[in-house]
Order: C-alpha cells, then sequence, then structure tokens
C-alpha cells in the first residue's frame, strides 16, 4: 500500500513545478519574504494599510491645526472689476438681496437707454484683534483632533503588531505540530509492518495488524490535518504582513528551543494606548463644547480700505461715449471698526447644539471607563495565561520523558510476546500527545507573554525577550 504522506507530498510538489515552471514562462517569479518575529512586526507597522491610513489620518489633523491657526492672521480681499450698463437712478429704498446690481450716483433728469463704461479696483484689510476665545477654543478643538488622531494610530499599530504576532507563532505552532505528526507515522509505521510481519508468520492474530494498519491511517490523516493548518495558517500571516503576492519563510529557531526567562508584568512606562484614544475623545468633546460656548459672541473687526471707481456719465447727464469710464476717475479710503454681533434668535438652536455636546462629553467618559475595565481585564488574564503556560512549559518535559519511556516498554513487550497491539497503540497515542504538547508548551508561553504585552500597551517587552533568547 502506497503511503498516502509521501503521494500527497508528491502531488504537491507535483503542482509547485507546474506552477514555478508557468512563472518562468510567464517571465515573472513571485517574491520571496524571509522575517524573523520582531523583522514581522516591524515590517507590518510599516506597510500595513490599517496603520498607513492612521497616519494620514495624523497628517491630516496637524494640518487642520495651521488651518485653525491662520484664524488669527489679517485677512486682505482685493477685487477688479469693468462693465457696461445704463445708468438710470431713482431715489429709494432697495432692501438687501443678491440679484439686483448696486447703483451709486444722482438721478438724472430723464431715462437713457445709452450705456456706458464703468470699473472700480479695491482693498480690503480686516484684523480681528481679540474674539472673546472663539479662535482659541477653535485652535485647542483641531489640536484635540489631533491627539486622538495620533492616539487611534497607536492603538492601529497594536492592534497590527499583535496580529502579526499571534500569526507568526501560529506558523511555528503548525510546523512543529507537521514535526509531531510526521515523528508519530514513522513509528507506526514501523509497527504496522511488525505487525503485519507476525501476522503473515502466525505469530499474532490478523486482528492486531489490523489494529496496527488504523493507527497508522489515523496518524496519516492528522498529519495531512496538519499541513492544511499549516497553509492556512501561512496564509493567514501574509495577510497581516500587507503583502499582496510572494510567499513567507520565518525563522523561529529560538522559539521552540528555549522558554523565555522568567519576569514580573512589563512595567506600564505610558497609558495603555486604548485608554490614550479614549481619553483624547473626552478632551475633544470637551474642545467642542469650549467652541459652542463662545460662538455667540461679539467680533471686533479692524478695518481699513483703499477702492477707486470710474464712469463713462457725468452728474448732470450727459454719456461721454467711447472708452471712458475704463480708468480709476476717483480714489477713496476709509479705516475703521467694526463690531459683529450673532444672530439673536440663534439661542434655541445653539443650546441644542450644546446640549447634544455635553451628551456626548457624558457619552466618551463613559467609554473611557469601560475601556479601562477593558484593558485591566485584560491585563489580569494574560498575567494568568503566562504563569499557567510557564507552569505547563516546566510539565511537558516531564510528561514526554515519561511518555517515551512508556512507548519504549510497549515496545518490548510487544516484542517478545508479553504485550498485545492495544497496549503498543495506547503507549504511541501518549507519546504522540505528549510530543505535541510539549512542542506547543513553548509556543503558547511566546503567545502568552505577547498578550501580556499587549495587554499593558506595548510589545517593547515582548521584543526585548526575542532579543533576549536570540530570537530577532
Amino acid at each position: 500500500m502506497l503511503n498516502h504522506t509521501r503521494v500527497v507530498a508528491v502531488f504537491a510538489s507535483l503542482l509547485a513545478l507546474a506552477a514555478a515552471a508557468h512563472a518562468q514562462s510567464a517571465g515573472e517569479t513571485p517574491p520571496q519574504h524571509a522575517f524573523s518575529l520582531s523583522e514581522a512586526l516591524q515590517y507590518a507597522v510599516d506597510h500595513y494599510p490599517t496603520v498607513r491610513a492612521a497616519l494620514e489620518q495624523v497628517n491630516a489633523s496637524t494640518a487642520g491645526v495651521s488651518v485653525a491657526r491662520s484664524a488669527y492672521l489679517p485677512r486682505f480681499d482685493a477685487t477688479w472689476q469693468m462693465n457696461r450698463a445704463t445708468a438710470n437712478n431713482v431715489f429709494g429704498q432697495l432692501l438687501p438681496q443678491s440679484v439686483i446690481p448696486s447703483l451709486t450716483g444722482p438721478v438724472l433728469p430723464s431715462e437713457w437707454s445709452q450705456s456706458v463704461w464703468g470699473a472700480a479696483a479695491g482693498g480690503l484689510l480686516s484684523w480681528e484683534p481679540f474674539d472673546f476665545g472663539l479662535r482659541g477654543s477653535t485652535v485647542r478643538e483641531a489640536e484635540a483632533g489631533v491627539a486622538r488622531a495620533r492616539a487611534d494610530q497607536s492603538v492601529a499599530q497594536l492592534a497590527v503588531q499583535h496580529a502579526v504576532g499571534v500569526a507568526f507563532l501560529n506558523v511555528v505552532a503548525a510546523e512543529q505540530a507537521i514535526a509531531a505528526a510526521d515523528a508519530d507515522v514513522r513509528r507506526r509505521e514501523t509497527l504496522a509492518r511488525a505487525a503485519r510481519t507476525l501476522a503473515d508468520n502466525q505469530l499474532r492474530p490478523g486482528a492486531e495488524a489490523s489494529r496496527a494498519d488504523a493507527e497508522l491511517a489515523a496518524a496519516r490523516t492528522r498529519a495531512i490535518q496538519m499541513h492544511q493548518g499549516l497553509a492556512l495558517a501561512q496564509a493567514t500571516l501574509i495577510q497581516v504582513l500587507g503583502l499582496v503576492d510572494g510567499t513567507v519563510a520565518i525563522d523561529a529557531t529560538s522559539l521552540v528551543q528555549d522558554v523565555p526567562s522568567a519576569r514580573g508584568s512589563p512595567p506600564s512606562i505610558a497609558p495603555h494606548p486604548l485608554l490614550q484614544s479614549s481619553q483624547a475623545a473626552v478632551d475633544l468633546a470637551r474642545a467642542r463644547e469650549s467652541v459652542l460656548a463662545t460662538t455667540d459672541r461679539p467680533r471686533v473687526l479692524l478695518q481699513s480700505s483703499v477702492f477707486g471707481r470710474g464712469t463713462g456719465a457725468s452728474v448732470d447727464g450727459p454719456f461721454e461715449g467711447g472708452a471712458d469710464g475704463l480708468g480709476l476717475e476717483r480714489a477713496n479710503w476709509a479705516a475703521g471698526v467694526q463690531v459683529v454681533f450673532p444672530n439673536l434668535f440663534d439661542f434655541a438652536s445653539l443650546k441644542a447644539r450644546r446640549a447634544a455636546a455635553a451628551a456626548t462629553t457624558r457619552a466618551e467618559h463613559a467609554r473611557y471607563d469601560e475601556a479601562t475595565l477593558k484593558v485591566t481585564s485584560e491585563t489580569r488574564a494574560a498575567d494568568a495565561m503566562l504563569a499557567a503556560a510557564r507552569d505547563i512549559a516546566q510539565n511537558t518535559p516531564i510528561q514526554l520523558a515519561a511518555a517515551q519511556q512508556s512507548e519504549a516498554q510497549a515496545r518490548a513487550r510487544y516484542d517478545t510476546g508479553l504485550a498485545n497491539i492495544t497496549d503498543v497503540a495506547d503507549a504511541q497515542n501518549l507519546l504522540a500527545q505528549a510530543e505535541y504538547q510539549n512542542a506547543m508548551a513553548r509556543i503558547d508561553v511566546w503567545r502568552a507573554l505577547l498578550s501580556q504585552s499587549v495587554a499593558h500597551g506595548t510589545v517593547a517587552p515582548f521584543i526585548d525577550a526575542l532579543r533576549a533568547a536570540g530570537a530577532q
């Protein structure tokens, strides 16, 4: 009977060769990316779309601060125009509107249908020396938006690093699971051959050979499932790294050799990014309340203007004709103070907006309290997981040694006829489980250490542990 695992391996190799041949024929070679765990963490921070989007949001918010501060600068507006129009003027009041052009000058003795040229040019310089706090509130709101964007960037970066770390360790775990499954297959192949030989020579019942074949088939099935798990883990790692195409090779030798040294909880040098983001949201809501609190205050403007006008019409009625009026015939200047009062009937709308802003601030306070509970709970859970993972990692070598001894003894007793195939199969099951748990125990310590660092808001302690273990 053909070895099922070998058949799968050969088939996968043929598919890989076919894909490589197709790529070469098309003139394209899939890129190969090699990472250690710390390199993968940094690569994701530099390239993952979510982190890049958060960084650009910070840039946009920073530009918004410059826009808000520009309100302190003077304003200079200039205009120039020319027109061809009639000059029939009348006495009377005209309500403010934007449809009928304004007309200056005396009322002419009779109506004229003739048109003349007109020209005007001028500039207005305005400066607001004080505004009762409106511009300052607007700037503080923009600065609060920058703080919120930076905090959100830290949250996104931490989330991406956590996802990359988990995906990387899942690939390592899948590789270790394959190694344990392949070792189990090899032991069961040896046992199956021995059982068939004994059964063929009528030294053992045929049922034992069947049992050995069943155990071997089950082990091969588990090995195939482990290979499938590795493929899925690699696909996930490629995704969280932000890679569009290519393959990933990992360097995890130090991760599977030693358990990281025991250390206390990493110090909380800075607040957790999630708490920073929640606090920034509270500050932003307060800043918006401050802006609304100053919007109903008057504004004082210092203004000066210079302008000139020209017209082809005379005061007594005759029109000069030709190009008269295109030049600026009269010039004026003006300087003064203007006080602009807000809409007096906007109080109802402003009151509602202030109430809504106050409710938003209270909601952000509640979200901050929720974030505090979440961070505290995750920190306690991560500390407990790390302690348990270290204890398990210390116990699994004992379990593995005992299982190896048990399997060797069962095989020896089977070879001498003192035990049956069931005893050997049970011992091999225990050994396979012990090998898998021993391989996973070290990976689980790294997983728990990563979770603890993330729970404290920074992966720096985890990276320090990688460097100490030589797993950079």
